[in-house]
């Protein structure tokens, strides 16, 4: 069994909540789930203290044992010190996507026009 620590979805439309589980990993993401460790309410303000809440030094024993956390708990344990602060690359994110360098490369061929006259 993979054990995994995720994040299960609660709260009404347009008002999530949610819970930070341990689960198993073939487990639906509101699916049931073997221990809740927090909570986390992106509602509140980034510096609010309770916008996730999480209990430490069970989270620490389950890393111990080979639980998972998802790529959003992983740096909520980053901030919280549990884990190491891992470097992330997304070489993509600067770059444009096909329409719009189709648009620029126009853009740039139209001002290019005027200064050869």
């Amino acid at each position: 069994m993979s054990l995994k620590i995720r994040l299960a979805r609660g709260g009404s439309k347009k008002r999530p909540h949610y819970s930070i589980v341990a689960t198993d990993s073939r487990m639906p993401r509101d699916g049931r789930f073997l221990e809740k460790l927090g909570v986390y309410d992106p509602m509140l303000a980034k510096d609010d203290e309770k916008r996730v809440v999480m209990n430490l030094d069970r989270v620490k024993a389950l890393l111990a044992t080979g639980a998972q956390p998802t790529d959003r708990v992983a740096r909520f344990l980053e901030a919280a010190g549990v884990l190491a602060k891992k470097t992330r690359s997304n070489p993509k994110t600067g770059t444009p996507g096909k329409a719009m360098a189709e648009r620029a490369a126009k853009k740039a061929a139209r001002a290019a026009e005027p200064a050869a006259e």
